[in-house]
């Protein structure tokens, strides 16, 4: 686990820390949700870098996990535990019913650490997601949700 890199709610003036971590979304998309009332996006790293973050949105009875991403040389340190459980945290604060989210079928650690916090599969999409490189397929999503009450 990366200690002395506390948890940090992500505002406007931290856009290109989040673009350097995330390359493969759009910079208008990531300013925007640095900028949504009904969204938070928490970040972990140094003073210039970030090495994870997690975006949550606020919805009208439950919230949503919409991205959750940890730098890989920094992965399966407890990093992304600690971004979940700053969104669980906020999901509770928000007073929301559930938290959601999904997955790709085949993302076996994400799976492990969604199950070890208590989140259950509650559906599956069929070939949602693109494939991931050449010679590879289309891959489910599974739905997953945990209670907050």
């Amino acid at each position: 686990m990366v200690e002395a890199s506390p948890i940090e709610h992500l505002g406007p003036t931290r856009l290109d820390a989040l673009v350097a971590l995330e390359p493969t979304r759009s910079h208008d998309i990531l300013a925007c949700e640095l900028a949504q009332e009904d969204a938070r996006v928490f970040g972990i790293g140094g003073n210039e870098r970030l090495i994870g973050y997690a975006t949550v949105a606020r919805l009208p009875f439950e919230a949503e996990l919409q991205a959750i991403l940890v730098a890989e040389p920094y992965r399966r340190q407890g990093v992304a535990r600690c971004l979940l459980e700053a969104v669980i945290v906020q999901a509770r604060d928000w007073e929301r019913e559930r938290l959601l989210l999904e997955v790709r079928a085949g993302n076996v650690a994400a799976l492990a650490l969604y199950r070890r916090l208590g989140f259950v599969q509650d559906g599956r999409r069929s070939r949602y997601y693109p494939p991931m490189g050449a010679g590879s397929s289309r891959e489910d999503a599974l739905l997953m949700s945990l209670p907050l009450g």
